[in-house]
């Protein structure tokens, strides 16, 4: 880079740096993180280190913050409310401990004090004789806002220091630093009040806490969640203490609060340690914090090392990997899940988030774009906290140029072009087409397992190797398999291929309620399955049915009738069923018949179970309940019979001992069987 070029830069980042002070400090409405703003702090310094003479009295680097809002009146603080300078990493902690060492040989034996960073907004506070008077943004760090009435609707804050005759008498003039913030879980309650009454909500809790301090209405600040640590004094008319450590129990006693997460370290191994535990504990912490400080415990050495530009040696801003950056949304695209689900996910401009390049979010729901306003082209606040799949906050409103297009989820599946369902009342919406190729494998899995068709042998892996070779598009497919075919796939033999064709050919003789179980209708599960097939003699009938006449059958909701007749009216699930039939696999119900033939000893029962069961598996005594004409239900409640108890029977066991339903194992359910049958 030549010497023009990178005076260019200089004076770019210099603008840029300003534009950005102005909308965090004075509008309360940053459009970057705070991680982009350092670094781009970060990328002035090192110009102007290589050119000590380009830097003027106006560059960023020479101010501590930003200007004071015209709105409120400025205060000027008794000494300056000074900045840190930033590690982020190990090897920059340990490198700014070599510099101090140099500097003084006495760091080496320093002991430390490690404090959460906490994502606030600082505050400075003046008591005179033991009353507080005044409270101020930092501002510039030379002259801030004065917020005392804002300041005073915080319940944190003492209004008047407690005398305690023995405990430390406070200085007839003390001020003291701090940090007002909201705790995670105010500021999403306070987000989900805000919502339930349709007015907007917050991105998060640091501009929240920013925003509602620097109110001129103090009544709105009293109406939202705030609070306050201190960990600082600025100044004082008498004594305090001279360690960091003591100090910050000094503020306690006085009755300020102070943060109950401060460490104390001997030395750098304790510290570095302490770091190590920090970056664990951070996603456990009640607030947001986007750091660590770690301070040299003795004051007096602290201050004596002096300071490199604005920033105080004596202490450093450990920066965990940002969690928040903010990023262009360039567009939407929709996934559709395995259970036919469609879920949309935002396409990013590549943005570095905790040492990873993200370059796609999820979105939640359609319900969440819209209840959140997000559009394609907007700049957008992306969330990533440990191992947790990074997602989209939501909009920066105020960096919008107009050319952002608002987004319309799709009249039909992105993977197969059927129309989408979406019932009144519900978030999801839904590809029901039983052939999706990007459901297939699920659909598959779920046609051929032992509460459906039960085809032996047909486990997941196979049924991988079915759909990725092409064998099967539908599981109607499964049926015209050949045991040439079977053969060509990896791992398959002539016994293996004849024992699956046999194990498909025997699913054609499962009944009617197997089958319907299988098809994987949405709200249709085995228990309902067996209640239509009751009613239904065949899939022909059931698929004629209206909502009107499903709701009639106990236990048929609305959505689910509606989830029905809807998978009933595709024309490929139609199509399906027909194929189905021409193969021969096609169940006719023969319940008005058998009900004349046998006795049904468990008639009117309503049975649940749970545990493990000596002689049946959960499928095979269901099946069995059924055939004696009892009902299974999968939750205990007051119309319970009986509750089936095997071996590590869970939750389900307590609930019918506290609504008192009967509880028997498999040789009391035997002779309940037996008993009734005489």
């Amino acid at each position: 880079m030549t010497e023009d070029s990178e005076f260019e830069e200089l004076q770019r980042l210099k603008r840029e740096i300003h534009f950005h002070n102005y909308r965090y400090y004075v509008l309360d409405a940053p459009i970057i993180s705070d991680y982009e703003y350092d670094r781009l702090m970060q990328r002035l310094k090192e110009i102007e280190a290589r050119h000590p003479e380009w830097i003027t009295p106006d560059s960023p680097s020479q101010r501590v913050g930003a200007a004071a809002a015209e709105k409120f009146v400025k205060v000027r603080h008794p000494a300056p409310i000074l900045s840190l300078g930033n590690a982020y990493g190990v090897d920059e902690l340990k490198a700014w401990i070599e510099r101090l060492i140099r500097l003084d040989e006495r760091v080496r034996y320093a002991d430390f004090v490690v404090e959460p960073k906490i994502d606030g907004l600082t505050v400075v506070l003046t008591y005179r004789d033991g009353v507080f008077v005044q409270g101020a943004t930092r501002g510039d760090g030379e002259v801030g806002e004065d917020i005392t009435a804002n300041l005073r609707t915080i319940r944190a804050l003492p209004l008047r220091i407690p005398v305690d005759p023995e405990g430390p008498q406070p200085p007839g003039f003390l001020v003291v630093r701090g940090e007002a913030f909201m705790y995670i879980r105010d500021f999403e309650a306070l987000n989900q009040r805000l919502e339930e009454v349709g007015e907007r909500t917050y991105l998060n809790p640091r501009n929240t806490a920013a925003g509602s301090l620097r109110q001129l209405d103090p009544a709105l600040t009293a109406s939202r969640p705030l609070t306050l640590l201190t960990y600082a004094i600025v100044a004082a008319d008498g004594p305090t203490p001279q360690t960091q450590w003591e100090l910050l129990q000094y503020l306690r006693r006085l009755g300020l609060p102070v943060s109950s997460d401060v460490e104390y370290c001997a030395n750098l191994d304790e510290v570095l340690a302490a770091v190590e535990r920090w970056w664990v504990k951070r996603d456990t912490l009640p607030y947001e914090a986007d750091g660590i400080v770690i301070k040299i415990n003795d004051l007096k050495l602290a201050a004596e090392l002096g300071f490199v530009g604005k920033d105080p040696r004596g202490a450093l801003a450990f920066k965990f990997p940002a969690r928040e950056v903010t990023t262009r949304l360039i567009d939407i695209g929709v996934n559709v899940g395995r259970t036919g689900v469609l879920t949309p996910y935002a396409i990013l401009e590549p943005v570095e988030i905790g040492g990873v390049v993200v370059r796609q979010a999820t979105l939640h729901n359609f319900d969440y774009i819209k209840e959140k306003d997000i559009r394609i082209g907007d700049r957008v606040l992306v969330k990533r906290a440990g191992e947790v799949i990074p997602y989209v906050i939501g909009p920066v409103v105020e960096a919008r140029t107009g050319d952002e297009k608002e987004f319309i989820p799709p009249a039909t599946c992105p993977a197969c072009g059927q129309p989408v369902e979406h019932l009144e009342g519900e978030v999801a919406w839904y590809c029901v087409n039983l052939a999706c190729p990007a459901q297939l494998v699920r659909n598959l899995e779920h046609f051929v397992s032992r509460g459906a068709m039960d085809i032996v042998g047909l486990g997941i892996k196979i049924v991988e190797q079915l759909v990725e070779s092409g064998l099967v598009k539908s599981p109607a497919d499964l049926y015209t398999l050949t045991k040439e075919a079977l053969l060509k796939l990896e791992g398959f033999a002539d016994k293996k291929a004849e024992n699956l064709l046999q194990a498909i050919e025997a699913s054609k003789s499962r009944p009617l309620a197997r089958l319907i179980n299988a098809l994987g209708i949405r709200g249709v599960g085995e228990v309902m399955a067996a209640d239509l097939a009751r009613v239904f003699p065949d899939l022909e009938t059931l698929s004629r049915a209206t909502v009107e006449t499903l709701m009639t059958i106990e236990g048929v909701g609305p959505n689910t009738a509606q989830s029905i007749v809807d998978w009933f009216a595709r024309p490929g699930n139609r199509e399906f069923i027909q194929r189905l039939k021409q193969l021969g696999v096609w169940p006719v119900s023969r319940m008005e018949e058998e009900e004349k033939e046998r006795p049904k000893p468990l008639a009117g029962l309503t049975f649940v179970v749970t545990g493990t069961l000596p002689s049946f598996t959960r499928e095979g005594i269901k099946e069995f309940i059924q055939q004696q004409g009892g009902k299974v239900t999968d939750s205990v409640s007051k119309n319970t019979s009986y509750l089936v108890a095997g071996e590590a029977a869970g939750s389900k066991l307590d609930k019918a001992r506290q609504l008192g339903v009967p509880v028997i194992d498999e040789a009391g359910f035997m002779a309940l069987v037996g008993q009734r049958s005489k």
